[in-house]
């Protein structure tokens, strides 16, 4: 094929970078359908990268000056994948170097091929290549599209089955003008849910208030929600409307609901009864049109059953009850809210990060988040900042040894719980593509679509 051809047919640039003529050559003639370009060192290979930005490169890990070693060829693998990261590059590897190309390919390559080149299998794995970056450029594009138009219930980003079940049972409660619970623990994201259930109602046009109970001093909690008239206590100089009343016509989130102090609880029980209130100092009943959405990461039914938590209270409050699973049980979503956070802190911290690093990848996969997504945004906020390449690593999320989890007795089933959390993980990190995750896996294409067949998984 002739590097020459008319650029009017927008094919896509495949980067070849190789110090034998001959093989250049060869391969610059082997392909049709693609824009060639040949580099023969790191300088030139670089060069390439900024000019032509191909999606695919193959690479010699045996380059000037060190031909007959591999530290060239490393060393252009990363700056390749530092301004890059999305490029998929081909590791050529000789007799007796596959260590070498399984060591560049847990580095960051795509895949490997061995000399003597077999004309047709390199042109399969080019071409495999090639659609893989297509898919996940796709992917991220719709991924931006979503994010932009927040088409996800309360932009929530997640992608898992846990989480799916969620927000559709969150969508179907929103109409309805009925008290809903969250249960879950800190940082799990429920005053985003609650905002997504006040804009999915027809109260949307009214405010979103929100007041976290155990942030607020026990002596001025009923202030803060029922208001006060003028000169009710020392320093209430004009009278004051309550959350309660400036959501009224709209939503009101109570975030931990259950340190709320029992004195207070009887007036809040009233509210929900009658719909009226009184300001602290008042004698005024002043009826009040609020939706109540609460939340709170104690067990309420064990508060109850100890006489912390009033039942009449409990069952006002928690007519729609939905538990919020820990980001450790949302299969695959660890990943994906990494690269929704990560651009988002670069571009006001550090714009050179990129991405994330393979063993950053790996890292966010295997912690146990305690802290939840709150954790995970702090995590990322903090990479981005202490990242000194264009890859965040897994010494920049500072993240430990991986919390220990409990094995089950039953072998089979662990088994299964086992494959299905690495089915999904793979599945989030390859974009959904099958032959990136069945790589990740270590199996083949077949074995991976039997498994999604036996767990009735979906790609």
């Amino acid at each position: 094929m002739s590097a020459s051809a008319s650029p009017v047919e927008a094919r896509p640039v495949l980067l070849i970078v190789e110090d034998d003529l001959g093989l250049q050559r060869q391969l610059r003639w082997a392909y049709e359908g693609y824009e060639i370009v040949v580099a023969s060192d790191r300088v030139t290979a670089i060069e390439a990268i900024r000019a032509h930005e191909p999606a695919v490169v193959t690479l010699d890990l045996g380059l000037p000056p060190d031909p007959d070693g591999v530290a060239e060829g490393f060393a252009t693998l990363r700056e390749i994948l530092a301004l890059k990261p999305d490029t998929k590059v081909i590791i050529a590897s000789g007799h007796g170097a596959r260590e070498s190309a399984l060591l560049a390919i847990a580095e960051g390559a795509w895949d490997f091929y061995a000399k003597p080149i077999d004309i047709d299998v390199l042109g399969m794995i080019v071409a495999r290549a090639f659609h893989v970056h297509r898919l996940e450029a796709e992917n991220r594009r719709l991924a931006a599209r979503v994010a932009a138009s927040g088409t996800g219930f309360g932009g929530v980003i997640a992608a898992s089955p846990e989480m799916a079940l969620v927000t559709r049972t969150l969508e179907r409660v929103a109409p309805a003008n009925v008290a809903v619970m969250l249960l879950g623990a800190s940082g799990t994201g429920k005053e985003v849910l609650a905002r997504g259930v006040h804009d999915a109602s027809p109260r949307a046009r009214g405010r979103f208030v929100a007041i976290n109970c155990a942030a607020i001093p026990e002596t001025l909690l009923e202030s803060e929600l029922f208001g006060h008239e003028k000169g009710a206590f020392t320093g209430a100089i004009k009278t004051t409307e309550g959350k309660i009343e400036q959501a009224a016509g709209g939503t009101l989130f109570l975030d931990e609901i259950g340190d709320v102090p029992l004195t207070l609880q009887v007036k809040l029980l009233r509210f929900l009864q009658e719909r009226v209130i009184e300001r602290v100092g008042g004698r005024k009943a002043i009826p009040v049109d609020t939706r109540i959405v609460c939340a709170t990461h104690q067990d309420v039914d064990a508060m109850v059953a100890a006489g912390r938590f009033r039942e009449d209270l409990y069952y006002r409050l928690a007519e729609i009850v939905v538990r919020i699973p820990s980001l450790a049980e949302r299969s695959g979503d660890a990943a994906l809210l990494a690269r929704h956070f990560l651009p988002k802190y670069a571009k006001t911290m550090n714009a050179g990060v990129t991405g994330l690093a393979p063993d950053a990848r790996a890292a966010i996969d295997g912690w146990s988040w305690p802290g939840n997504v709150r954790e995970l945004e702090n995590r990322i906020k903090r990479a981005v900042i202490m990242a000194d390449g264009k890859l965040i690593t897994a010494a920049d999320l500072d993240l430990g040894g991986t919390a220990d989890t409990a094995d089950g007795l039953n072998l089979r089933a662990a088994r299964e719980v086992a494959d299905r959390k690495a089915i999904r993980r793979a599945l989030s990190r390859a974009g959904g593509n099958i032959s990136s995750a069945s790589r990740l896996l270590g199996i083949s294409r077949p074995t991976l679509y039997d498994l999604l067949k036996s767990y009735d998984l979906h790609a």
